[in-house]
């Protein structure tokens, strides 16, 4: 096989695993007899979750550059805006629920809800408006500063989304879900430890 072809097959391959990860848990979501039972703004700030959560499989494949997009650049330029498309699902996902269950929504933000998912819910979300207020002044802070807080809060906010998504039993099937879970977490994983790797590499040297 020519590296041409090689490396059509190879990126064929990785969008054909990326979009079954991430098509199956959206399509069990919508088909999920639940959704009958709901009113609008509960759908509607469910599925804003769930999207939320797809979507974050992408931020570290995007960001390493494993995702075929385009060059660097551009794949950097859509982790942005996927960046900034999950903040705004979150702000949807909390404020659907709100309208919904207020006393619900205040008591898991005042980390007062009896349910464990609230909690992580909740580190995620402050997790998800840190990194969306730090990356508004990326360019004032160093960036090794820049770097280092945002591994920080990535790793809060893949805790957060992922055991916060396992522990809820609601719209999405649970063995999607959970494989989902399971791709965000090794492929966050692997890019943070890589980054980690490089930076002790290179303060040896």
């Amino acid at each position: 096989m020519t590296p041409p072809a090689a490396e059509f097959f190879r990126r064929a391959a990785v969008w054909l695993v990326v979009a079954g990860v991430a098509v199956v848990p959206l399509a069990v979501a919508l088909a999920s007899p639940l959704q009958a039972s709901r009113d609008a703004l509960w759908i509607i700030g469910g599925m804003a979750g769930v999207v939320a959560l797809v979507l974050l499989l992408l931020q570290p494949l995007l960001i390493s550059g494993l995702l075929p997009l385009g060059h660097a650049l551009a794949q950097r330029r859509w982790h942005r805006w996927v960046g900034a498309a999950i903040t705004g699902l979150v702000v949807l996902h909390v404020g659907g629920l709100y309208l919904t269950s207020p006393e619900d929504i205040v008591d898991a933000l005042l980390l007062a809800s009896p349910t464990p998912f609230a909690v992580y819910g909740v580190i995620g979300l402050w997790a998800v408006i840190l990194t969306a207020c730090l990356a508004a002044f990326r360019r004032k802070l160093r960036p090794r500063l820049w770097q280092a807080a945002h591994s920080v809060l990535a790793v809060a906010i893949v805790i957060g989304s992922v055991v916060h998504a396992v522990l809820i039993d609601g719209v999405m099937g649970q063995t999607s879900k959970q494989v989902l879970c399971v791709f965000i977490v090794v492929a966050a994983g692997a890019i943070l430890s890589k980054a980690v790797l490089g930076r002790r590499i290179v303060t040896r040297q």
